[in-house]
């Protein structure tokens, strides 16, 4: 059964959004507006969906559609994450106002799904059920080739009365199943023990590929693309279920896509060129097209102590889109005497890199004076 769950609170937030003019709002406004390239047909994140959806442990499994906005207590305090975890920080996390977030783990479906009337009933009548879930997430992150701060998930879980017997071992086999699916009958993993909040136990998955200039490793090195577990009784306790038990997981769709091309810049999944794109293939690995020379500018400011880096990344991408391959920062510097009091230096180097032409000097001095401009005014800086 396809499950899409209304969403009115999401509209309205929408609309408030809209009527706002300061600088988040326009930032997430901009980050919603973004396509889904799990549901966009001839990108390798839609045919990664659609191979695990074909998976024989997912069979009759529900799909669900759920909220980008959701609220805060329901993604923090449902699952488990301690108060004091980064994720619950607005350096980390996309908040659309102080009671609502942009989604930052697409797990939030077992709130929607437990809740949808249909589902209710059939738990009331006892019966054993599973969905799928996939689709943009949104976390404040670095600017680099792994790294963008829109990215995409797809989760899945299976519960059941406890008089149906559920094993890690069950949940063992649907992992291997999704592995094999996605990187083909003899590709090698291995499946570890791991934490997170809301299963117990949990595991984690790695995989024996070739290495990609965006993860680094040499051929033969393990990475890692799935994390997974036996919910906790307390878990689903919060979200009103009990007696019940299960299996779940959830994996990063781009990890996947990066691992199974070598591809070597996470951008290259959203390029519009089609020399680009007719090689986004699963399995095939990519060839550049053509490497595009770096222009690299640095830039040195002094800020108050609070200043947030992950804010500055946003700001980054405000201003120069995906135009900037890599900030990296070089130095912070404290000195009273020289700065003033509260006062800190942070030097970044800012790689800027188009994958789809070459910039020049000329639009890039263009580029680099309006982040001056804009690190002065957001953040009332003093540029060095």
């Amino acid at each position: 059964m396809d499950i899409s769950i209304p969403r009115p609170e999401e509209e309205r937030l929408r609309k408030e959004l809209a009527g706002r003019n300061d600088l988040e709002a326009a930032r997430i406004q901009r980050y919603l507006s973004m396509p889904d390239l799990s549901r966009t047909e001839g990108s390798p994140l839609h045919e990664i969906v659609e191979r695990v959806k074909t998976v024989p442990s997912f069979a009759g499994f529900d799909i669900i559609d759920i909220p980008e906005i959701v609220p805060a207590d329901i993604s923090f305090d449902l699952f488990d994450f301690p108060a004091d975890h980064p994720a619950r920080s607005k350096s980390d996390t996309y908040y659309v106002d102080d009671q609502h977030i942009l989604r930052t783990h697409d797990t939030v479906f077992w709130y929607y799904y437990l809740n949808h009337p249909e589902i209710k009933a059939r738990i009331a009548r006892g019966e054993s059920m599973g969905a799928l879930c996939y689709g943009k997430v949104y976390r404040k992150d670095e600017i680099d080739s792994r790294h963008m701060n829109i990215f995409h998930q797809m989760g899945g879980w299976y519960i059941a009365p406890q008089s149906e017997k559920i094993e890690p071992e069950d949940l063992k086999k649907a992992l291997g199943d999704i592995v094999r699916t996605v990187f083909g009958p003899a590709a090698g993993y291995r499946i570890n023990d791991d934490i997170f909040p809301y299963t117990d136990p949990s595991f984690e998955v790695e995989v024996n590929v070739k290495g990609t200039a965006a993860e680094g490793p040499a051929k033969g090195e393990w990475l890692e693309i799935l994390g997974s577990g036996m919910p906790k009784a307390s878990t689903l306790a919060k979200l009103g279920v009990t007696g019940y038990h299960g299996w779940a997981f959830g994996f990063g769709i781009e990890r996947l896509a990066i691992i199974s091309m070598q591809l070597p810049d996470i951008r290259l999944l959203w390029s519009r060129d089609e020399r680009v794109k007719k090689q986004l293939k699963l399995g095939q690995k990519f060839i550049e097209v053509s490497k595009y020379p770096p222009v690299v500018r640095d830039i040195s400011f002094i800020v108050e102590k609070g200043f947030v880096p992950n804010n500055y990344f946003d700001l980054v991408r405000d201003v120069a889109g995906d135009l900037v391959e890599q900030v990296e920062l070089l130095d912070t510097y404290e000195n009273e005497a020289k700065l003033g009091a509260g006062k800190v230096s942070y030097a970044y180097r800012i790689t800027y890199r188009s994958i789809e032409r070459t910039l020049t000097n000329e639009e890039v001095n263009v580029l680099h004076a309006e982040l001056e401009s804009a690190t002065v005014k957001n953040f009332s800086a003093t540029i060095r």
